[in-house]
């Protein structure tokens, strides 16, 4: 097999005036026509500097790149990517290169049709007329597997779902059939049924076009059924490069072995999660022993109880205003949560587990149905009562960038929930209690002074996690509260979450897209479909033996690490 592009001591820093960053340090691996590289690594390990750097899209000022990014160009012969002009890195770019970015919905311009977007690729690159442009655009459309493609052709970003957008954007990027795509963590938004599709759609065209892929993320189970060779990044260092199966059966390098523990398959019993530290930390030829968590505390107490609840939004009105047609996001919905216990939420997004979590808390009015907390009936509070009740039943958001205020200091968030709810009689109490609160979730009580934008998202989670704890909440919901990050830094916030619930008896609704995540942390488990529950359980009987298709659908769905689902590896 020839070689298509062969990176030499490529090395990218950022400059600023108080500190210089080594992004990436001088790296080196070859990438082999026709098969997959898979780049793994936690966020800040280099992995999208690497292939932005390759692309001259990092900006000029403040950045600096050296060494070799050899590829072997249709149009241009041998060329270095790094010294080519501006002409010549856009005759490349989108035509032989291709890049499928990590967010469809930002990567996508608003203003413009989905169709619009793919026809000004292929008119840029190729000689056509607009109608022709139409016409591969349908077709690309097609063999993207997107239902009514000319629908959708006159589409807006906004009208489409997230697995949607994605293929909008792979049928961009294969519009021109580059000789490589470079797909940036192209499934970690979307549900296990989206991504396995995306997953499958990409080994297609890549077996149609002879195309090289490298295939950038953050969780190995993924790479495992899809690449050829695997290259594993820490802080902008190679710290391990092998073909796959070396890579899974046997890693050399403890933060790979760290990668491969730490995230949570159907077979992790309930025992404390292993951390990328925990193996960087050990001597070389020690394991890492996990300790067993306690035993679950549910009591018999009925905490909540949820009765025929729907909450419908109304998507079409008469001239006078009256709703007419509905979408029923949640649907004659019943269900029970004892004290001390965790309900695991799951289903695709869109089914409803999300707007079920906001009529609990009362941030959406049901349309009819009954809440029941603690015996008292919810959704008809006044304002005061309502306050109280937000006291007892919090909620940690999916994204922790967006749910903290970039104004407010770490120690303003901390203590504003306490002072407008009076707890504690004063503000030197609150802020000791700040201080308590994030070292309980593991940060240094120093950090109240600073502001949210110079912490990672791991570290976000756990400010967003102290507030929630300020409140002392008897139920808390954690919406998706770890999709959005790393699995190493996710299984600190798991373990940690198990820890609060054994310390303080908290009892938590677990709402997620991911269902190993929810198996490791669900004493009970439920299955949403468009908006109705379609089954329910223990989580170990549900997925030892689902009972609808639906639910077998979602686990067989789920990146397991297995090799033998990697076609690649199973012929050879």
């Amino acid at each position: 097999m020839s070689q298509i592009l062969k990176i030499q001591d490529l090395k990218v820093s950022f400059n600023t005036e108080q500190v210089n960053v080594q992004a990436v340090k001088e790296i080196n691996f070859e990438l082999t026509q026709g098969k997959t590289l898979g780049i793994v690594g936690e966020s800040g390990s280099g992995k999208s500097v690497t292939s932005l750097a390759m692309m001259q899209l990092l900006p000029k000022t403040g950045c600096e790149v050296s060494g070799h990014c050899w590829f072997e160009s249709p149009s241009l012969g041998k060329v270095d990517l790094l010294t080519l002009s501006t002409e010549e890195i856009q005759q490349i770019r989108g035509k032989e290169i291709a890049m499928i970015f990590q967010e469809p919905m930002s990567s996508l311009n608003p203003l413009y049709t989905c169709g619009d977007q793919v026809m000004e690729a292929i008119l840029l690159h190729e000689k056509c007329d607009k109608k022709t442009a139409k016409e591969k655009t349908i077709k690309l459309f097609e063999q993207v597997e997107l239902p009514r493609p000319e629908s959708i052709f006159k589409s807006y970003p906004h009208q489409l779902s997230g697995g949607q957008k994605q293929r909008v954007m792979i049928a961009m990027a294969i519009s021109c059939k580059p000789s490589i795509l470079i797909a940036d963590e192209p499934t970690t938004a979307l549900d296990v049924t989206v991504q396995k599709g995306i997953l499958k759609l990409l080994e297609k065209i890549q077996e149609e076009y002879n195309m090289s892929v490298i295939f950038i993320t953050h969780d190995l189970g993924v790479v495992a059924e899809i690449a050829n060779e695997v290259l594993v990044m820490f802080k902008g260092d190679v710290l391990e490069k092998n073909n796959v199966e070396n890579i899974f059966n046997n890693a050399q390098h403890p933060y790979t072995k760290g990668l491969l523990a730490c995230r949570p398959t159907l077979e992790t019993v309930k025992t404390v999660l292993p951390t990328v530290e925990d193996f960087l930390n050990q001597e070389k030829d020690s394991t890492f022993v996990s300790s067993s968590l306690q035993k679950n505390t549910t009591t018999d107490k009925l905490l909540l109880e949820v009765k025929d609840l729907c909450t419908y939004f109304p998507t079409k009105k008469t001239w006078l205003g009256k709703p007419i047609e509905f979408v029923k996001a949640v649907n004659e919905v019943n269900f029970n949560v004892y004290e001390g216990e965790t309900i695991g939420l799951v289903g695709e997004s869109g089914c409803g587990k999300t707007t079920l979590g906001r009529t609990i808390l009362q941030l959406i009015k049901p349309t009819k149905g009954n809440i029941f907390f603690e015996g008292k009936e919810i959704t008809n509070l006044k304002s005061k009562d309502l306050r109280n009740l937000r006291k007892d039943i919090q909620i940690i958001f999916q994204d922790p960038y967006s749910s903290l205020n970039p104004k407010m200091t770490i120690g303003e968030i901390i203590i504003e929930p306490m002072r407008v709810n009076n707890i504690l009689s004063n503000e030197q109490e609150r802020k000791t209690k700040a201080i308590e609160l994030l070292e309980i979730v593991g940060l240094d009580g120093a950090i109240l002074s600073r502001y949210p934008h110079e912490f990672s998202g791991g570290q976000r989670q756990r400010i967003c996690i102290a507030r929630t704890l300020a409140l002392q909440p008897k139920l808390i919901i954690c919406d998706e509260s770890v999709s959005a990050l790393d699995v190493s830094v996710q299984a600190k916030v798991l373990n940690l979450l198990n820890e609060l619930k054994s310390t303080f008896h908290f009892t938590y609704i677990f709402i997620s897209h991911d269902l190993s995540v929810v198996k490791y942390m669900a004493d009970r488990m439920i299955v949403m479909k468009d908006g109705q529950i379609v089954e329910q359980g223990l989580a170990d009987e549900i997925y030892q033996q689902p009972q609808t298709e639906y639910t077998r659908s979602l686990i067989e769905a789920i990146p397991t690490g297995d090799l033998s689902k990697n076609k690649n590896y199973t012929h050879g």
